[in-house]
């Protein structure tokens, strides 16, 4: 039954509101508004994104209000523990680690390392391929570590730079050969820049990006992973992740990928027999 149905028949008093349909508090969330293009500052105010979209649909369909709250990442999670947050709609690797502390959804799109190239050079294929060349990195991110770890051993030089968008310029204007960074930074970088490409993906450093909870949220945390799995099979999520990141997700790829269960198979917190949603209640 569709959610106007339910509000109709409810009305006449033939059946009881679900508990999403009920009025509520709006959520409250945090999000590292700095993080483009999952989470920046809008013309004008407020934000947008990726995240800002994905969740606020999110929250749309379960007939409520959210309130997104820009934030640095390294405090967000210390928030949700204290309570400030219901949950977090900034992207979240999961780990082991994470998952023994907090409880996640499953995966609604992959996180990797990728280089990014200017238009028209040689791609690359192997660290090898790096040898004598320089490669741009954002200081202090796990990009710098394992770019200056690789150049150690590969005989490449590592500049670093305050910010992504000026290591991406280095590329654009010669000084350095490659950018390392997040995926879908890279391909967001090379949608807005026709001189800069996306090219070689570590997909041995691939990982879950999820939306995390409190271990005391495991109904909130079922109720919104059966709405993400609903925008998974209707093509939303795909649909916004071509949006910022300029690409079509593949067919395996996690925004478009329902797994079974709540949570993620093999780490702490995963429900392998919670039920298939019914997503006409979530349209």
């Amino acid at each position: 039954m569709t959610l106007r149905r339910c509000l109709l028949a409810a009305a006449f008093g033939l059946l009881t509101l679900p508990a999403f349909a009920q009025p509520q508090a709006p959520f409250k969330t945090g999000v590292d508004g700095t993080f483009a293009p999952h989470a920046m500052p809008k013309l004008g105010g407020g934000m947008e994104g990726f995240q800002i979209d994905l969740f606020n649909d999110v929250a749309r369909r379960l007939n409520r209000g959210i309130i997104i709250e820009p934030a640095s990442f390294s405090g967000l999670i210390p928030a949700l523990q204290a309570g400030r947050y219901d949950f977090l709609t900034a992207p979240t690797t999961v780990t082991p680690e994470r998952a023994e502390a907090l409880l996640f959804t499953q995966g609604y799109i992959w996180t990797a390392y990728q280089f990014g190239i200017k238009k028209g050079s040689a791609p690359i294929k192997d660290w090898a391929d790096l040898k004598g060349k320089v490669v741009a990195v954002n200081k202090g991110t796990p990009y710098e570590n394992l770019a200056k770890k690789m150049g150690e051993q590969h005989g490449f030089t590592v500049q670093t730079f305050d910010t992504n968008p000026d290591a991406v310029q280095a590329v654009v204007s010669g000084h350095a050969y490659a950018n390392l960074a997040g995926n879908t930074v890279v391909r967001y970088a090379a949608r807005r820049n026709p001189m800069f490409v996306a090219d070689w993906t570590l997909t041995e450093t691939r990982a879950h990006w999820a939306t995390p909870f409190r271990k005391d949220s495991a109904v909130l945390r079922g109720q919104i992973e059966d709405v993400l799995k609903c925008m998974k099979q209707d093509g939303t999520i795909a649909a916004l992740s071509e949006k910022w990141f300029g690409a079509k997700p593949a067919a395996d790829d996690l925004e478009n990928v329902v797994a079974p269960g709540h949570g993620i198979a093999g780490l702490p917190g995963y429900e392998p027999n919670a039920p298939a949603p019914d997503c006409a209640l979530y349209k």
